[in-house]
């Protein structure tokens, strides 16, 4: 195997395996920023190890052991100046002769404790956000970056700040209990979503989705839904995410490229997670029901329940044309009420298209113009382009895609969006 196919396989490796990767460790070594750095000095061992000796059967173990021999050296050299790192040394010694594989068995408890430390109330929710992003979900800055519309710099600086804070702050690294496990679920809820969203349409790169950060966020949300059985918002948002992931495989086609709603084959959808998501939702509305009812705070459904919703009536329906689009737009209308977003209200345009027709859906986007948090968003074009579409205006529609298609950082949507702009205009 050569160089450069090792090193992409690596990469690969660290995509998956970092997030268990880094939660071992911090639990072994109780320190984030050191965490990380071990992980990062295990991944330069593989890179220059693996291209000779081949990668290894079982790689995440491999990761681990390795950045194991690196703690256990860093404290033993410390172990003069601090007794207490020699205690910890000679602990994770007889861990590692005992079991060289030692750090992968509790992964799911490592993953949410590290979650809920990266949303540690000493950090901003910025702050928060971007660290759990980092590494939890194993993003690049530039990614996170794209995400946020802002400068790398920016978000590395935030992210070293946040290291920073945690180490001063002397925060526990321990998942917390309680009223303080409570503060911080609804950022690790957000954290979770956002790495969902970032498989599901990535953001940039030549792939159109990455289904193992989709596969990720669906497994922390069942974790979650175990962990705090009580919360209609956990379960629906693990039944949102179940529902949308369902889609992974019609999305795209046997080339990678995308395939838009209305061209999805559904017998490809997966049924077994819609079954799942269904059942979660149904689990959601009940809490819901209950709270209404006085068994806990009063509300309604949530952002997360509502969006469950609409996902359901997409995995009920047979076609596009048997969907209920004028119950989706009521639906949005209420998420809209609840959340303030204008992105809701560009869902809403679309849903409102095919209830009652393109015109209808572009006298709602009009009133969208000028909304600053829209300002660079490419699915405002494409919008306006499918609506033009829909209403025979070929030309228009073409500018709309081709502006839409400027906008993304995506190869394969920009692709896609270039090929809907020569169609719209050969149509005329």
């Amino acid at each position: 195997m050569g160089d450069e196919t090792t090193r992409a396989a690596i990469e690969a490796v660290w995509r998956l395996e970092s997030t268990r990767l880094i939660g071992a460790l911090v639990r072994i070594v109780r320190d984030v920023a050191l965490a990380e750095d071990l992980a990062q000095d295990a991944v330069v061992a593989a890179l220059a190890q693996w291209p000779a000796s081949g990668i290894p059967d079982n790689p995440g173990a491999w990761l681990m052991t390795t950045a194991k021999r690196r703690a256990v050296d860093a404290f033993r050299r410390r172990a003069r100046q601090d007794v207490a790192a020699a205690a910890l040394a000679r602990e994770l010694s007889e861990a590692f002769d005992e079991d060289p594989g030692a750090g992968l068995d509790h992964v799911e408890d490592d993953v949410l404790r590290l979650m809920f430390i990266c949303c540690h109330p000493a950090l901003t929710p910025e702050a928060q956000t971007t660290l759990t992003l980092k590494l939890v979900a194993g993003l690049s800055t530039r990614e996170i970056a794209r995400a946020y519309l802002a400068p790398e710099a920016t978000i590395a600086q935030r992210v070293s700040r946040a290291k920073r804070t945690l180490a001063e702050a002397g925060a526990a690294l321990e998942e917390p209990s309680g009223a303080e496990r409570a503060e911080r679920l609804t950022t690790v809820l957000g954290v979770v979503y956002l790495l969902f969203n970032e498989g599901y349409s990535a953001t940039e790169g030549d792939d159109w989705m990455r289904p193992a950060l989709c596969d990720e966020a669906v497994r922390i949300g069942r974790i979650l839904t175990a962990l705090v059985p009580d919360d209609p918002e956990v379960h629906g948002l693990s039944a949102l995410m179940e529902l949308q992931s369902s889609r992974l495989a019609a999305r795209a086609d046997g080339d990678g490229e995308p395939v838009l709603l209305d061209a999805q084959d559904r017998k490809r959808w997966d049924a077994a997670r819609i079954r799942r998501g269904l059942a979660a939702l149904t689990r959601a509305d009940e809490l819901v029901a209950g709270a209404r009812a006085g068994a806990g705070p009063s509300g309604g459904r949530g952002s997360y329940v509502l969006q469950a919703a609409i996902a359901a009536e997409h995995a009920r329906a047979a076609s596009v044309d048997a969907t209920d689009w004028n119950r989706i737009a009521d639906l949005y209308a209420q998420l809209g009420r609840r959340t303030g977003s204008p992105v809701v209200e560009l869902n809403r345009a679309v849903a409102l298209g095919r209830a009652q027709g393109p015109a209808a859906g572009l006298a709602l986007l009009d009133q969208l113009e000028g909304v600053s948090a829209l300002d660079g968003y490419h699915l405002v074009p494409s919008v306006r382009g499918d609506l033009y579409e829909q209403l025979g205006r070929g030309h228009e529609a073409a500018a709309e895609f081709e502006r839409a298609a400027a906008m993304t950082s995506n190869a394969r949507e920009r692709a896609l969006l270039l090929r809907r702009a020569e169609a719209a205009r050969r149509a005329g």
